[in-house]
Parts: C-alpha cells; sequence; structure tokens
C-alpha cells in the first residue's frame, strides 16, 4: 500500500471526482460546522482509540496530508474567520483523527497488520478527492469577458436559480429580531420581498410614477414595484434575452400590466435625459466594467428632483493604512473571476462617484452586512432541505451546483469577515446641476485586484 502522499498521482475520472467529492464536502461542512455533536465525535474518537492504531510514522505523513488538506479545506472553503464555534468543531476533528492515528499503545508492526486495508484505502481516498476537489473548486471557471448575459441566459433556461430563490435574484434582509430567533426560521423567498420593501424605505422615493429597473434579472423587483405604486409605469432592463422573455411571461401570469422588460446595456442606455422618477439598480453594478459610467448614465435618465438608489457587492476600502493582503486579494480574484465580475469597489468609492456627477445631492450610503449575510448560507441550505431539481437535472447540474455552494460560502466568508461590504447608496438628482467635486479621487477607476 503507498504512503498517502504518494498516492496524488493516481488518476481518475472527473464524475468519480465530482459524484464522490461532493458527498464527501457535505459531510465535512456539516462537522466542521458542528452539525455532528460533541458527544458524536466523542464517540468517534472512543471507536477509534478502541480499533488497533496507525504507527507514529505513518501517522506523520498521513497527519500532513489528510489533515493537513482537511485544515486548508476547513480555513478556505468552509469555515468563516467570525465562526469560533465551526473552527472549534474543525479542530474538534483533527485531534479525533489525530488520535485515531498517533497512539503508541502498540508496535509499528501490529499496527498495520492490526487495520483493515480497507479502512486505509478508503481514509486515503478521502484525503485524495478533497486535495483534488479543493483544486478544482478553488480554479474560477466563469471569468468575466462581456459574457455577464450568456451567464444568466443559462441560469435562466436551467431553473435552478429560479425553483430556489424565487423572482428575485438578490439577497434577502433578516430583521435584527428574525437574526435572534434563527435566520432558518424565515422564508427565504419571503427575504427577497423584504429586501425590496427595506430598499425603498432607504431611497425615500414617494410615489415615483416612472420607475426603472436596472439589471432586472427575472423582474421580480419590476412586478413587486409594479404591484405597490398600480399607476407608475416600470421598465426593467437587462443584457438577458431569456430573462426578458420570463420576466414577460410571469409578468402575464400575474396579470401585471404596467411593466415591461428590454435587452439593453446599462452603461449605454437608449432612455432620453430626465425620464424616471426613480432608477433603481439592485445588485447589478458588481457586473458593470465602468462603475463610473455606470452611475453617470443612471443619473442621466433620472429626472430632476428624482431619487437614485442603488445596492451592491462592495469590497472594503483600502487604505495606505490598511492595503490589501496577498490573501485578501487572492479571495477577491477568485471572487471576480467565478460569478463573472471584472471588479467590484468600496461604498466610499460609489460615493465619490454619484458625487462627482455634479448633479446628484443628498448622497447618503450604509453598510447592509448584518442585515443581509444571513442569505448565503440560507441559500445552501434551502438546496439541503429540498435538493431534488438539481438531482434529477444530472450531473452537469450536480457539478455546477456543487461550485455554486463553494461560492455562496465563500461570499459569506468575505462579507463575514469584512473584506467585502453590502453597500447601499441614494442620492436625489438637483433641479439644477451642481458643479462636480474636483478631486483625484472621484476621476480614478480603480483597477482590478491582482491586474
Amino acid at each position: 500500500f503507498s504512503p498517502v502522499v504518494e498516492i496524488t498521482s493516481y488518476r481518475i475520472s472527473k464524475q468519480d471526482l465530482f459524484l464522490t467529492g461532493s458527498l464527501v464536502a457535505y459531510i465535512t461542512m456539516l462537522a466542521l460546522q458542528g452539525e455532528i455533536s460533541r458527544p458524536a465525535l466523542q464517540k468517534l474518537q472512543h471507536q477509534s482509540q478502541v480499533a488497533a492504531p496507525l504507527p507514529r510514522t505513518f501517522c506523520r505523513r498521513s497527519t500532513v496530508t489528510l489533515a493537513g488538506r482537511q485544515a486548508d479545506v476547513a480555513s478556505e472553503a468552509i469555515v468563516s474567520s467570525s465562526d469560533l464555534h465551526a473552527a472549534r468543531s474543525a479542530r474538534e476533528v483533527y485531534q479525533v483523527s489525530e488520535a485515531a492515528c498517533c497512539s503508541t499503545s502498540t508496535s509499528a508492526t501490529q499496527g498495520v497488520a492490526g487495520v483493515d486495508p480497507t479502512v486505509l484505502a478508503a481514509v486515503a481516498g478521502l484525503g485524495l478527492t478533497l486535495f483534488a476537489l479543493k483544486r478544482v473548486l478553488d480554479t474560477p471557471s466563469r471569468k468575466y469577458d462581456n459574457n455577464v448575459g450568456k451567464e444568466y441566459d443559462a441560469w435562466t433556461e436551467e431553473g435552478v436559480l429560479e425553483y430556489y430563490w424565487g423572482e428575485h435574484i438578490h439577497l434577502g434582509f433578516y430583521s435584527d429580531e428574525e437574526l435572534a430567533r434563527g435566520y432558518l426560521k424565515k422564508d427565504f423567498k419571503q427575504a427577497k420581498y423584504d429586501f425590496v420593501d427595506e430598499m425603498l424605505k432607504f431611497s425615500g422615493a414617494q410615489n415615483p410614477q416612472k420607475i426603472l429597473d436596472v439589471g432586472c434579472g427575472f423582474g421580480g423587483t419590476s412586478r413587486h414595484l409594479a404591484k405597490k405604486f398600480k399607476n407608475a409605469s416600470v421598465t426593467g432592463i437587462t443584457l438577458s434575452p431569456k430573462q426578458v422573455a420570463r420576466g414577460t411571461d410571469l409578468a402575464k401570469q400575474q396579470g401585471v400590466d404596467n411593466v415591461t422588460f428590454q435587452v439593453m446595456d446599462a452603461l449605454a442606455m437608449e432612455f432620453p435625459d430626465d425620464t424616471f422618477d426613480l432608477v433603481w439598480a439592485c445588485e447589478s453594478g458588481e457586473h458593470m466594467p465602468d462603475k463610473r459610467k455606470y452611475v453617470e448614465e443612471m443619473t442621466r435618465v433620472l429626472k430632476p428632483g428624482g431619487t437614485l438608489v442603488i445596492a451592491c457587492w462592495c469590497q472594503r476600502e483600502e487604505t495606505a493604512a490598511a492595503p490589501f493582503s496577498a490573501k485578501d486579494k487572492e479571495d477577491l480574484q477568485f471572487l471576480y473571476d467565478e460569478w463573472a465580475h471584472p471588479y467590484f469597489i468600496s461604498i466610499q468609492e460609489f460615493e465619490r462617484h454619484m458625487k462627482g456627477t455634479g448633479k446628484l445631492q443628498d448622497v447618503r450610503t450604509d453598510n447592509w452586512n448584518r442585515n443581509t449575510l444571513a442569505s448565503w448560507r440560507h441559500s445552501i441550505w434551502v438546496g439541503v432541505f429540498d435538493p431534488w431539481i438539481v438531482v434529477f437535472k444530472g450531473p452537469r447540474i450536480w457539478y455546477k451546483t456543487v461550485r455554486e455552494i463553494v461560492t455562496l460560502e465563500r461570499m459569506h466568508q468575505a462579507f463575514a469577515n469584512g473584506l467585502m461590504e453590502y453597500g447601499m447608496m441614494a442620492g436625489t438628482k438637483a433641479l439644477q446641476s451642481a458643479k462636480p467635486a474636483d478631486t483625484a479621487a472621484e476621476a480614478r477607476e480603480p483597477a482590478t485586484v491582482g491586474a
């Protein structure tokens, strides 16, 4: 039997890797997050100590290869730096494996002779699978290349995203009281409707008559606003033709006749100046290759006295006193490249862009991390509780879903440790344009991290 450290050259099929790895990753996630109870771990430790132990020399190699890999997976793919309970669970799993491996109560010869080769093969296979799976999932698969519309076409056609997330492809809102009770007690889809209502309150808009939803997705927010403001006309734009078709179908099914959807580039909108009373942009700025142009174009089509409100995933402000570490840059680059984001900017940079137009006043910002963070893991759990739509779609969707789970967890980590922030920005278009603020910062468009 080859040492574990040497069998990483063994070649297995991608299908075997993905199917086995997805199950292993899920079980490992449960263990590391504390879903396997402390008594169960203690029982496992007791059983491991009763069994014939492995020799210490073998233990050293397997601990480095398996437990080390496991700790790496825990730190980079599962455990949030703010989740101390999960971190303790990870240490317990490691301690159990070390106790099983490293006992010196018997000789090396007796240890090897007393262990079923099938168990050794299973342990080695687990280590190989975790290592290979991590390598695959750490390699981004959807780098931004003007492909946003194509990716959303694919998600719309597959139906998985709509099944789990409903009509709203954005995070949900969880009040402090709901968080205290436990976020899993809240309906995941209702959290998105609540987010729209909270965003509307944040905007301060009063009875808008013409509304533009920039990056409308399936049109869930557009239809919600159209129902709320029955006398208003609502327009949703997206780069995805399939989202336009789906949004239009849902509007007809729901009898919402004051909403329309169009395929349009948010950086070159076809609407005249001063058209809309409310310009709404929820989680679309992440995909924009020119954030300043994004703000300027939305401001252009906004009527004087009208409201612009933006919700966007933002990276924290990098300063000389708090620069990004190499790990920060690596993590951000993964988040850029896995979901077709060219780059993120900070809440403060959004504020500078808004003020830099010279047309927006009463610009205000906020960080909604606390009340949106639960969405990332809640979205994973809804799939765990109801996996069947994925199960029946076959291996390609299984693999894609595993990738999404990993990215959702890495998003959770980034927001939980402060690398990312949930930016809320709003402002009112002045009745008379002001002179743009003359600062170097407002003229700067930050480069992509790692570029």
